[in-house]
């Protein structure tokens, strides 16, 4: 499957009959015949205001829902338990311990950035990252070689996860949301990713959890850069 099951959405519920009276009311830019230009696209002709609200209803776009909210000291537990193995995969990260990273994993687990928020799955449309183990090892490879010139001098990292919201839990499966951002140090130069990371993990025979699929959308993922990732984020 290229699908994370940690897709769930569910629409706000509608504000009420005021709601569609505040977006009309002024503060808002509103495309109206025949005026001036007004607000951002007096300045940048450009900008195309929003069409007036009148006669239609108000749409809302999708959001995740809340997540669940730890109720007893199993899901506390659980949830705990959660945070520290996504702290770990990013201390792994920063620190370089590919191989230990790449072992957090499973024989299915996939790592998966896909270049829009919109895309449900890897085949058959372009990707930043879609790699398996074994091209995880193929990378670790590349990068860990002594004559890897994009290694030289070496880099540094700096990850930040939070936002940490479970979605589903079952006795084998964890769907898990989170928040991060990382920090890149290379040379002289210091970049910075953001973004969201959609976890599916499976609990193992014993007890373990492993990554099934860690899906990796970075909101500056269309920005330009001086030079591509070398590894993952």
């Amino acid at each position: 499957m290229n699908k994370s099951p940690c897709s769930a959405t569910q629409a706000i519920p509608n504000a009420g009959p005021d709601f569609e009276r505040l977006l009309g009311q002024e503060v808002v830019i509103e495309a109206t015949q025949g005026s001036a230009r007004t607000g951002a696209q007096s300045i940048e002709p450009d900008h195309s205001p929003r069409a007036s609200q009148a006669g239609t209803s108000a749409q809302v776009r999708q959001l995740p829902r809340a997540g669940i909210l730890p109720r007893t000291s199993a899901e506390a537990d659980v949830q705990r338990e959660v945070e520290q193995f996504l702290y770990l995969q990013a201390e792994l990260l920063d620190s370089k311990h590919w191989q230990a990273w790449i072992d957090l994993f499973d024989a299915q687990g996939v790592y998966w950035m896909p270049v829009m928020p919109e895309q449900t799955e890897w085949e058959g449309s372009p990707s930043i990252f879609a790699e398996d183990k074994l091209m995880m090892e193929i990378r670790k490879g590349r990068v860990s070689h002594p004559n890897a010139w994009s290694q030289a001098p070496m880099w540094e990292t700096n990850h930040l996860v939070s936002h940490v919201a479970l979605e589903s839990v079952s006795d084998t499966e964890i769907c898990v949301r989170s928040r991060f951002h990382m920090m890149e140090l290379r040379r002289d130069s210091v970049r910075h990713f953001g973004g969201r990371y959609q976890h599916t993990l499976m609990r193992g025979n014993d007890g373990a959890l492993r990554i099934r699929l860690q899906r990796v959308d970075m909101f500056n993922s269309q920005a330009s850069f001086d030079y591509v990732l070398q590894i993952w984020v």
